[in-house]
């Protein structure tokens, strides 16, 4: 006979769950010495809404299940923020609450409210566990996390589950591979056929369902094969090299009106793996048609787009379907295209002599490998570093962009580094978000994970300052620090470099990276250089 706790345990380790997430409760207890038995790691995080995070990144990285915990009520509350960013971000995770034992249910309870009411709206599936089922409920929650449209689970543990005695396992427990999608069928293909060659300047739109289903290198093929322009969503960046001739940009972000000036001219729109959890198609699309690919229908206005094609299915066949038919003749000028580019990205590049965004940015992207993971917060920032970043594959720019909770940054870079340790790993974030996650350098610091993390300080919530500016309003409540605070060398133990020009900035990062722990680098920058850049007109 074994407990609860240890059975449980026991299935995560059979699915391959290395680390768990969380803030420790009394009734936990039983959980974390099963997990300290079976070898997989908790991580003591400073704020449940980060173990969500972290729960999210893993889970992207490795592609197993992320797991993360909190205690009831308030404990619960601050995970619904990590385990809403994996349900509108599309990442599998498992969240774990304790709740109040059967006999509590429904009574005044202290830290008691309705979990399962709670997680309803941001998860897929949300259910309570029992000594009985607990096989049944993991093997199911892990099922519904991962296919389809991946998402969140939550599971609630009743404070007096985790000591009870239950069977011992005799079998291991098998996971079925996420679930893989039938091809569209061949009414579907053949319309598509049919519109794609009537089409005199088709646009492909990638989102983050391309990224899932691993089709980086066929959407290369289809767009080359055609000579097609590629527009990508924030998330998607990596699925095709900026360099590439027929990348024209991403949506939403910075000068998204150059971005823009492409697909305007479209009159077809095939949309791969195109989520609007991102941007809705109606904030950009002309009134064109579109062929949506994907595993769930388009989500759009069928009233002013009513020539929506849905070819429902494997993305991946979808796209081999259009790899193997004959070049199309279009009317698309390719040359205009790659000037339109250049001249977009020669905009980026820091006026001389200042240091601002910019040129933080940039220098950042010259000394940091290229395979390394970068991790960002949401604010200004984000939308410079959608557009201006060179992602050479996907999955090595991480950011928010469903949920887009400030805070993700830090937590995000600390579960990039514990899931790809031989990678370099640089959180870039502003100085808002970084005062939401802060505690959660500790965790750095604990488990000395080689981080830097590069704080955009222009002592501003820029983003709104923009917003103000462009509606014509004053500046208000948007200022984070109005004087000068007493400068520090460290903070949590982690050591802090600061730069106030770009050379000194660039010898603060190569310093950084090789310090072989966390650091922090505060790049004290000078405001104002989002300003032309960022909320542009794109429709």
């Amino acid at each position: 006979m074994i407990t609860a706790a240890e059975r449980l345990i026991k299935r995560m380790s059979e699915l391959g769950v290395r680390y768990v997430f969380g803030i420790p409760s009394g009734s936990w207890l039983y959980y974390m010495e099963a997990m300290r038995k079976e070898g997989i790691e908790f991580i003591l995080v400073s704020n449940e809404a980060s173990a969500g995070f972290m729960a999210d990144v893993y889970n992207r990285i490795t592609g197993i299940p992320g797991i993360c915990y909190a205690t009831l009520g308030a404990g619960a509350t601050n995970l619904t923020t990590g385990v809403g960013s994996a349900f509108l971000d599309r990442s599998s995770v498992i969240s774990l609450t304790t709740e109040p034992s059967n006999p509590m249910i429904g009574r005044t309870y202290q830290m008691g409210i309705d979990q399962q009411m709670l997680f309803t709206p941001i998860t897929k599936w949300t259910t309570r566990m029992s000594s009985g089922i607990i096989d049944q409920v993991f093997q199911k929650a892990v099922h519904i996390a991962r296919t389809g449209v991946p998402g969140p689970v939550n599971i609630g543990l009743p404070e007096d589950l985790g000591d009870l005695t239950v069977q011992d396992i005799e079998e291991q427990m098998s996971f079925e591979a996420p679930y893989t999608e039938t091809a569209p069928a061949d009414a579907q293909l053949a319309r598509l056929e049919s519109r794609f060659k009537a089409a005199k300047r088709p646009v492909l739109a990638v989102g983050i369902g391309a990224v899932r289903a691993k089709v980086a290198e066929l959407l290369v093929s289809v767009a080359e094969r055609h000579s097609i322009p590629v527009v990508l969503t924030p998330m998607a960046k990596g699925m095709i090299s900026e360099d590439n001739r027929l990348y024209a940009g991403v949506l939403f972000h910075a000068l998204s009106d150059r971005v823009a000036q492409t697909y305007r001219q479209a009159d077809l729109v095939i949309g791969v793996g195109y989520d609007p959890v991102e941007f809705n198609y109606e904030s950009w699309m002309p009134e064109v048609p579109l062929a949506h690919l994907d595993l769930v229908p388009a989500d759009i206005d069928r009233n002013t787009y009513p020539a929506v094609l849905d070819v429902i299915g494997s993305i991946k066949a979808s796209l081999r379907f259009l790899d193997s038919l004959d070049p199309i003749k279009n009317e698309w000028d390719i040359e205009a295209l790659v000037v339109r580019k250049n001249a977009m990205f020669k905009t980026f590049e820091p006026p001389k002599g200042k240091f601002g965004s910019r040129a933080a940015l940039a220098i950042l992207r010259e000394v940091f490998p290229q395979d390394g993971i970068m991790t960002c917060g949401v604010g200004a920032h984000t939308h410079l570093i959608g557009q201006m970043w060179k992602t050479p594959a996907p999955g090595l720019q991480i950011m928010t962009n469903g949920w887009s909770s400030m805070g993700f940054g830090i937590p995000a870079a600390i579960a990039a580094k514990l899931s790809s340790p031989d990678k370099k790993v640089v959180c870039v974030t502003g100085d808002g978000g970084f005062l939401m996650m802060v505690g959660e350098l500790s965790v750095a610091k604990r488990y000395n994970l080689a981080v830097v993390f590069v704080i955009l300080k222009d002592k501003n919530l820029e983003l709104i300052r923009v917003k103000q500016a462009k509606k014509n309003l004053p500046t208000y409540g948007t200022i984070l620090d109005k004087q000068d605070t007493e400068e520090t060398n460290a903070m949590f133990g982690v050591p802090i470099l600061c730069a106030e020009n770009c050379d000194d900035y660039r010898k603060a990062l190569e310093t950084a990276f090789e310090m072989g722990g966390p650091v922090v680098v505060e790049a004290r920058i000078e405001a104002g250089d989002y300003d032309d850049l960022i909320l542009r007109n794109h429709k």
